[in-house]
């Protein structure tokens, strides 16, 4: 039965760009403030959202795109901390996917989760939800497999199973296990859809003076790329883009890690492109979840009245510069993340251009929502930006960071809630990134800085590829305001950290 509704939102969403309806006849009723729903997908490249219609047609054309939008570092976990609490890593701590210093663990026990937007959001009177991936690692550590972390009224995370394959797991649902199988009804994305609509149905009619918050992180398209079944056979014949740095020939100018890699085989590409196949197969489910949420919203007369917020915890690189697929590296395929966002006030099928990132999440609901958040955070609204208005002053520089991914791999293998691993991260002994700190700055270079001695820099303007690796033979004095930037950024936290920002090297 859980196809009829998704079935009915095909038609109602052909109908509304036949018609070109962007929302409800008649005004929202009054609220207190806005509502807010935001979608997180897994490990998303920006490509991809071209194969996404309803996000276009619903939301892109609708709203406001980010073309230059960044996460800081490109891992899930730290990546959705910061998100949840617009801090920087370096502030969270938190550069790992789990233990011993990593993952949900690591967050529950140093406290973190005791202030985050759906903290802030709850105590000014949302009705706040998450339904679908919290933090890797989740729920091991907390008191019990049914623990729900504070600032959510309504809660549903997987606990067990194998999330990451979208059939047979559990959820932890408000405190309580349910159990879910194979059938088709079981596809979890589809899961998500259905309890994320019914809480919107269910707050405007038993709380209709109650602002919302909704939450819903999907695990699509992270590998392995479970396609719900009506969708495996898309796409026939896609390949993963031949971009220009894609099994990069030269690699003599990159740092030793990626001279290290060997081109990529022909087992490995065609193994790329069967992933690549089943990631926009994957993401079909949720470009049926924008609909179903949109169509929601306007059927119980709160689509005006809401923001939508979508969005990717990293990028995905596939065989750029020789690497199999995977993220964490500094190269724009992983660092740059979609970013959509309509609701009220938000302009119709503009672009911003600003560098923005993932920090910049929670200040930006909090200011939807008309509160202020803690003075720890990093980041900056984005509310001016939707509104087409200009700011006094803007982030001139975004900081970069890494630190390898050394947590414990053997607990992929009994916990199947846990990660699974890419096929970067199956080379050798791993992808050996050394420990990185750079900048991506608004004239379009990235600057990277490696514990090893080594650097990168890159004209994103003139490469946008980034195959020619200009540090050597850059001039010194830029080199050393590059430097100097990231010196000021790497252990700055909230208004100085947003102040040395400002500053163009």
């Amino acid at each position: 039965m859980r196809n009829l509704p998704r079935l009915g939102a095909v038609i109602v969403l052909a109908l509304h760009v036949a018609c070109g309806g962007s929302g409800n006849s008649a005004p929202p009723p009054d609220q207190r403030a806005p509502n807010i729903v935001v979608i997180l997908t897994d490990d998303q490249d920006v490509a991809s959202l071209a194969h996404m219609p309803a996000v276009k047609a619903l939301l892109r054309d609708q709203g406001t795109t980010f073309a230059r939008h960044y996460v800081s570092l490109s891992l899930c976990c730290p990546s959705r901390i910061s998100g949840l609490r617009g801090q920087f890593s370096h502030n969270t701590t938190i550069f790992k996917n789990g233990p011993p210093d990593g993952g949900f663990e690591a967050f529950y026990a140093k406290g973190l989760e005791q202030s985050t937007i759906a903290t802030w959001l709850q105590a000014a009177g949302y009705r706040t939800a998450l339904f679908g991936k919290y933090l890797n690692g989740y729920p091991d550590t907390a008191p019990s497999p049914n623990y729900v972390p504070p600032g959510w009224t309504e809660w549903a995370s997987p606990n067990s199973g194998t999330p990451y394959k979208e059939f047979n797991y559990s959820l932890n649902e408000n405190g309580r296990t349910v159990s879910y199988g194979e059938a088709e009804d079981d596809y979890l994305t589809d899961v998500l859809s259905d309890k994320a609509t019914d809480f919107i149905r269910r707050t405007v009619d038993q709380f209709p003076d109650k602002p919302f918050f909704v939450y819903i992180p999907t695990y699509a398209p992270h590998g392995p790329s479970t396609p719900a079944p009506r969708h495996a056979d898309l796409f026939p014949g896609a390949q993963a883009p031949r971009t220009a740095s894609f099994n990069e020939t030269d690699v003599s100018d990159k740092p030793a890690w990626v001279q290290a890699q060997p081109l990529l085989t022909a087992d490995q590409i065609e193994q790329m492109d069967k992933l690549y196949r089943h990631r926009l197969q994957a993401l079909q489910a949720v470009d049926e979840l924008v609909q179903n949420v949109v169509d929601t919203l306007r059927a119980k007369g709160r689509l005006d009245n809401t923001y939508i917020v979508f969005a990717s915890d990293n990028g995905y690189h596939q065989g750029q510069h020789r690497l199999d697929s995977g993220k964490m590296t500094a190269f724009e395929e992983d660092v740059r993340v979609p970013l959509v966002v309509r609701g009220p006030g938000v302009r119709r099928a503009a672009t911003v251009t600003q560098i923005t990132a993932n920090v910049d999440y929670a200040p930006t609901l909090a200011a939807m929502a008309g509160i202020t958040p803690p003075a720890f955070v990093d980041g900056r609204s984005l509310l001016q930006l939707l509104r087409g208005e200009a700011p006094s002053a803007w982030r001139q520089v975004l900081l970069l960071e890494h630190k390898p991914d050394n947590s414990d791999d053997s607990l992929a293998l009994t916990n199947g809630t846990r990660e699974p691993a890419d096929p970067f991260e199956t080379l050798g002994d791993g992808p050996g990134i050394s420990v990185f700190s750079g900048v991506r700055t608004a004239s379009g270079l990235t600057y990277i800085e490696y514990e090893t001695g080594e650097f990168e820099l890159y004209d994103n303007l003139t490469d946008p590829a980034q195959l020619t690796n200009a540090y050597v033979s850059a001039p010194a004095d830029l080199k050393g305001r590059l430097a100097a930037s990231v010196a000021s950024l790497r252990t700055a936290a909230g208004a100085a950290l947003r102040r040395a920002e400002e500053v163009a090297p």
